[in-house]
């Protein structure tokens, strides 16, 4: 789990431009980090390369915060 956070943190903070300071389990892409849908949609691709999994959109959606980006991809994982 911790190298999975790790790995989301490294995306935010290097692909996105967002302080480190701001990435925090409990806070949201949109609305504490200012992703916005463009970022967003880059994210979700950054999150399929980096693991190597399949995002559907329906899916996307519920990647709200960090912490629920995490799950997630910790679920698409063990699959």
């Amino acid at each position: 789990m911790e190298e999975v956070a790790s790995k989301v943190k490294d995306i935010l903070v290097e692909k996105m431009g967002i302080a480190e300071t701001e990435v925090t389990p409990d806070a949201n892409l949109i609305k504490d980090l200012g992703i916005d849908s463009l970022d967003y949609a880059e994210l979700v691709m950054e999150f399929e390369h980096t693991f190597d999994i399949r995002i559907p959109d329906e899916d996307a959606e519920q990647l709200t915060t960090v912490n629920a980006a995490v799950e997630y991809i910790i679920q698409k994982l063990a699959k």
